[in-house]
C-alpha cells in the first residue's frame, strides 16, 4: 500500500527553474576614502573608540623577579600589616618571598626555645 503525497504547490515552480538564468552579483560600489575622525567628531558625533584607563596604582613598583619561588602562599591581613610588610620589603631592596623567607628565619630563632 502506497499513500501519496499531498501536493504543495511547488512542483510547477521547480520545473520552470532554470539555475543557468542566474548570474553572479556584481562586484559592488568601490570603497569611500577613509573620513578624517577630528572632523566627524566636531560635528558632534562620539568616538566608540575605547578611552585610555588611568591606573590608580601608577605609584607602586612592580616587585617581579625570577627567584625560582614558584608555591603561592595567600593570607588575609589587616591593610596597615599590608603596608608595614611592603615598606620593609622596599626598604631593604627584598621581594616579597624573601621578605617571607627572613621573617620565618627571624621567627624560627626566636621561638626555637
Amino acid at each position: 500500500m502506497t499513500k501519496e503525497r499531498a501536493d504543495l504547490g511547488f512542483s510547477d515552480a521547480l520545473d520552470e527553474f532554470n539555475p543557468s538564468e542566474w548570474s553572479p552579483k556584481p562586484a559592488g560600489q568601490p570603497k569611500r576614502e577613509p573620513v578624517d575622525t577630528k572632523t566627524v567628531e566636531a560635528m558632534g558625533f562620539r568616538s566608540r573608540e575605547p578611552k585610555p584607563v588611568v591606573s590608580d596604582t601608577a605609584g607602586k613598583e612592580q616587585r617581579r623577579r625570577r627567584t625560582g619561588r614558584n608555591a603561592q602562599f595567600n593570607l588575609k591581613a589587616r591593610p596597615e600589616t599590608i603596608e608595614a610588610y611592603c615598606a620593609i620589603a622596599d626598604r631593604q631592596g627584598w621581594g616579597l618571598g624573601e621578605t617571607l623567607e627572613r621573617a620565618v628565619e627571624l621567627l624560627e630563632r626566636e621561638y626555637r626555645k
